[in-house]
């Protein structure tokens, strides 16, 4: 839960830079600048920001950075964009005391800064529609905030973009604290494919930072990372095409018990690749229902097959007829309607919280 998704639409910055005088064709490459600019808000600061958008910014090695070369009025125009982004950033980080802005204030400093410009108006409504959307589906501020000084630093987005940041904090070998921010991102570039098509197409794409990424699993010590087992799911298997319908039913009555299960999607229908399959997931049991187990006397049942006890018994001996017979104590039938409970007992015999 340490991430939040920033959301914004270039639209709205093209419309402010449209009222602080930067529209046209000759004007493009200092908008380039603008963009890379606020792009680097989270590393540089409102200040550094600023510098860049001016004259320029020298760093802490003494290497000076070319600026836009705006103005001071653009510069003020451009302002209210990201200091107010700012402003939510150190509440959600920084823990201050200060309240977050609302959206509603969020929105109004966006109408006072895209002024008359259409096509700032036309991306402050579809940012709204956005915000209505998440917000109806349950996510607050915390989770997706609509953050005006996302703008991703390529020139060829069109509309909506966002970007993956990662919010916890960790101690570098100095002990200081460091963010990893954002992690991914992307957005809608309706003009890219035309420069190779000839021909408008709407298009949304976006890419992950894998070293960032791997450095942040890394730091916080990761499964994914330090190779620590992680159980997978419940594999179902599927022994008979034609009974697909009961093998999902299968899944989804563990499902309902909050125990993670899946159906087989592969071609094969015999055991043996499914088995394996079952084994790359790392799951703990499979469950198993052919025509035999469908026909048993007293009622259908499902062969229950415990991968963990099966992989430790078949460690114990090298004697393959030894091998299939203690290999029957790691498989047991039940009928179909306790097929819960009994997933719960193998779970439990291993140590698993049901829901992964």
């Amino acid at each position: 839960g340490d991430y939040v998704i920033k959301v914004n639409n270039r639209k709205v910055l093209d419309g402010v830079m449209e009222a602080a005088g930067l529209a046209g064709p000759e004007k493009a490459a200092q908008r380039l600048i603008v963009l890379r600019a606020i792009d680097k808000l989270d590393r540089l600061g409102v200040a550094g920001v600023k510098a860049l958008l001016g004259d320029g910014r020298k760093d802490e090695s003494g290497d000076f950075t070319k600026g836009a070369g705006l103005n001071d009025d653009q510069i003020e125009k451009l302002t209210g964009l990201f200091e107010i982004a700012a402003q939510a950033a150190n509440v959600i980080y920084n823990s201050t005391e200060r309240t977050a802005p609302t959206d509603a204030e969020l929105f109004a400093v966006l109408a006072n800064q895209v002024e008359n410009t259409e096509i700032g108006r036309n991306g402050a409504d579809e940012l709204k529609l956005i915000c209505r959307l998440v917000r109806a589906a349950g996510y607050g501020p915390d989770r997706i905030r609509i953050d005006p000084s996302v703008v991703r630093g390529l020139e060829y987005y069109t509309g909506p973009v966002f970007e993956a940041e990662l919010t916890f904090e960790v101690k570098d070998d100095k002990g200081h604290p460091v963010r990893f921010g954002s992690v991914g991102g992307g957005g809608r570039y309706d003009g890219l494919v035309s420069r190779f098509r000839g021909e408008p197409v709407p298009a949304t794409g976006f890419s992950i930072g894998v070293s960032r990424l791997f450095s942040a699993l890394k730091a916080i010590k990761s499964p994914i990372v330090t190779g620590d087992v992680r159980r997978g799911p419940v594999i179902v298997l599927v022994l008979d095409k034609d009974r697909l319908a009961d093998y999902q039913k299968f899944v989804q009555d563990l499902r309902a018990d909050d125990i993670a299960a899946e159906m087989y999607l592969g071609e094969s229908k015999n055991m043996n690749p499914q088995l394996k399959y079952a084994d790359r997931r790392n799951a703990v049991c499979a469950i198993i229902q052919g025509s035999n187990e469908r026909e048993a006397d007293g009622g259908p049942v499902v062969m229950i097959r415990d991968l963990v006890l099966g992989a430790e018994l078949a460690a114990a001996t090298k004697d393959r007829a030894d091998y299939l017979e203690l290999r029957q104590k790691a498989q047991f039938p039940v009928p179909e309607g306790q097929l819960v409970e009994a997933v719960r007992g193998v779970l439990a015999r291993h140590g698993m919280a049901l829901k992964s």
